[in-house]
């Protein structure tokens, strides 16, 4: 299954899931990223951390491994 941190950016996908627990998974959440939504990968840092992604009409940005816990369809 593909995860947001294999996108290229400009590359865009649909959350199918969270794999996150806990404290992070309400943070993804609360950010709304949410399943169904679409998700585009923006841009990545030089050295590859953080990413930039544009969700529900804003932009924000990720580490790598908070990335890999968002499942694309």
């Amino acid at each position: 299954m593909k995860t947001l941190d294999m996108l290229k950016p400009g590359e865009r996908g649909f959350v199918a899931g969270i794999t996150a627990e806990g404290a992070m998974k309400r943070h993804f959440l609360d950010m709304g990223i949410t399943t169904g939504v679409p998700i585009t990968l923006e841009r990545v840092a030089p050295f590859g951390d953080p990413v930039a992604v544009r969700v529900r009409g804003y932009s924000l940005s990720l580490r790598r491994e908070e990335a890999k816990k968002i499942r694309l369809q």
